[in-house]
């Protein structure tokens, strides 16, 4: 009975990838409520904190030091292993590649670009802005330290925030973000935090990061996802952008659409005596022809004309040809 349902749900399964994609009738984007706005006013706040007690050499580098000093890796050698694999869900290339393939299925299922938008928009956000923090702050690396209890800023460094952290939370909370339901979104958002403090922990075990670099990371990535609802207009524009070049671009391929040839219109028959009438009315009068005044002769009455004159004389004794006389005429002598 147990192998039956297991059956079941596999052809249950199996039913639905082979399902026809339709695009869902109703998408659920999220929108910037005052709940967000304010949790993410309260997020950005916590930000410039963690930045100012660093900047001033507080208890927070303090613990920074006691943190590296205590080697963890050296402490828990016997998971260094498995530290090294887990810390790969926080780099941004393998991570970008696995949640992209999961919703470029989505984006093909659904008919619609906005999972994989959403995705570029956010790694794009993340970029711009972690990039910038780590530049700009410049702060040195536990392994390149150089003064004991100092901060390190401004000594060249990229690490503070922390990009494997602030990656994780992103590539992982995006998932969250874009699930469907309630349910599922919960569920993906506890997924996503305990996977991203995690890789963030392991950054620290590793002595790759001070410990106040992977809680920026924690707040810089959440910033990115609590901004996100602000994107939307732009996502949705992209996306009609994309598709109607899609369209043209396969319309163009196609070739020319032939035009359909018009159909005659059937026009009513006259009765042969009206048409009749009609052509003779609308043929114009003839320009009448003036004949030579005068009787019409017959031709054997015309005198033949040559370049030269007539070749025959005038003589009023001449008769017209064929007709025949009994009178001989006169000869005359010398």
């Amino acid at each position: 009975m147990r192998t039956e349902q297991n059956l079941t749900r596999l052809d249950r399964v199996f039913a639905r990838l082979d399902r026809e994609p339709e695009r869902p009738t109703h998408i659920d984007v999220p929108r910037m409520s005052r709940h967000r706005v304010a949790l993410f006013a309260a997020t950005f706040a916590f930000y410039l904190a963690i930045v100012w007690l660093v900047v001033i050499t507080s208890w927070l580098v303090r613990l920074d030091w006691q943190v590296m000093f205590f080697r963890p890796y050296q402490q828990w050698s016997e998971i260094h292993w498995f530290v090294d694999y887990y810390v790969v869900l926080g780099q941004r290339g393998p991570t970008a590649v696995m949640v992209a393939a999961w919703l470029g299925w989505r984006s093909w299922r659904q008919h619609t670009l906005r999972p994989l938008l959403t995705l570029g928009t956010s790694l794009l956000l993340l970029n711009v802005t972690v990039g910038a923090a780590k530049i700009g702050m410049g702060r040195l690396g536990p392994h390149y330290a150089t003064t004991i209890g100092s901060n390190e800023m401004g000594l060249g460094g990229d690490i503070f925030p922390s990009g494997h952290t602030a990656n994780a939370v992103v590539t992982w909370g995006i998932l969250a973000y874009l699930a469907s339901t309630p349910r599922a979104r919960r569920w993906l958002s506890a997924l996503s935090a305990v996977t991203s403090l995690g890789v963030g922990l392991a950054t620290v075990y590793l002595g790759t990061h001070w410990l106040s670099d992977v809680v920026l990371g924690w707040a810089a990535g959440l910033l990115i996802l609590l901004a996100l609802p602000w994107f939307e207009p732009l996502i949705a524009r992209a996306e009609a952008w994309v598709l109607a070049l899609r369209d043209h671009w396969r319309d163009r391929s196609a070739g020319p659409v032939p035009v359909p040839a018009p159909v005659p219109v059937p026009v009513p028959l006259k009765p042969r005596a009206a048409a009749q009438d009609e052509t003779t009315a609308a043929r114009s009068p003839r320009t009448p022809v003036y004949l030579a005044p005068g009787p019409h002769t017959v031709r054997s009455e015309r005198t033949p004309v040559t370049p030269v004159g007539s070749r025959r004389p005038p003589h009023a004794d001449r008769l017209p040809r064929g007709t025949t006389t009994s009178t001989a005429r006169p000869l005359t002598g010398g």
